[in-house]
């Protein structure tokens, strides 16, 4: 690769870089190593449940484990999905709605998790893109990737209560037979289909 830059300098950067890239893929192995141990001391049995979501390797599945902590200080899934900025709070007065608000509250670590743990889930599962053509033509394709992360927190939030594993006909079953809107409205910010199309 350095010899086809004419330049000494160029070459002689190019193979320092070259040099360092080796360096530091070995460091990073070591260290994500040694993260994953630490984090299975912290909740192994939470950490591979969140693995067994198609499509979560061990960078979700510990971004998940430390932003959730505890799914039991979470008493209902709604204020789950709330904390995970997957819906926006309904602004209403006098049962008149005027928009949404509250786009800022919540942990944004975890929206992007889920956002990401979707367009994984679509890349890693032969069904995953049929339920999505399915979830965009009822809500639209700008709706459609929120809509399969709100629904991806709802699972989680169910596996991690009952401590069971990630059942994909479950999934479909559960979160696919009901497919509608919550009450307060999709949050679309961040996942877009075209994203996600060119990201494949």
């Amino acid at each position: 690769m350095a010899e086809r830059c004419l330049e000494p300098a160029v070459q002689q950067s190019s193979a320092v870089d070259l040099t360092l890239s080796g360096s530091y893929d070995r460091l990073l192995t070591e260290l994500e190593l040694e993260i994953v141990n630490t984090a299975k001391g912290h909740g192994a049995q939470t950490f591979y449940r969140l693995r067994s979501i198609p499509g979560v390797g061990k960078i979700l599945a510990r971004v998940l484990l430390y932003e959730i902590h505890d799914i039991h200080r979470f008493p209902r899934v709604q204020e789950f999905v709330s904390y995970c900025r997957l819906v926006k709070c309904a602004k209403e007065s006098a049962g008149k709605r005027y928009g949404t608000a509250g786009a800022k509250i919540g942990n944004a670590y975890l929206k992007w998790a889920f956002s990401e743990a979707a367009v994984l889930f679509l890349r890693n599962n032969p069904a995953g893109p049929k339920y999505l053509a399915r979830l965009a033509k009822q809500h639209g394709q700008g709706k459609a990737l929120t809509v399969l992360a709100h629904q991806l927190a709802r699972a989680v939030y169910d596996m991690l209560r009952r401590d069971t594993a990630f059942d994909l006909d479950k999934f479909f079953s559960e979160y696919g037979s009901g497919t509608s809107e919550p009450d307060a409205s999709l949050d679309t910010e961040g996942i877009s289909l075209r994203n996600v199309l060119w990201q494949g």
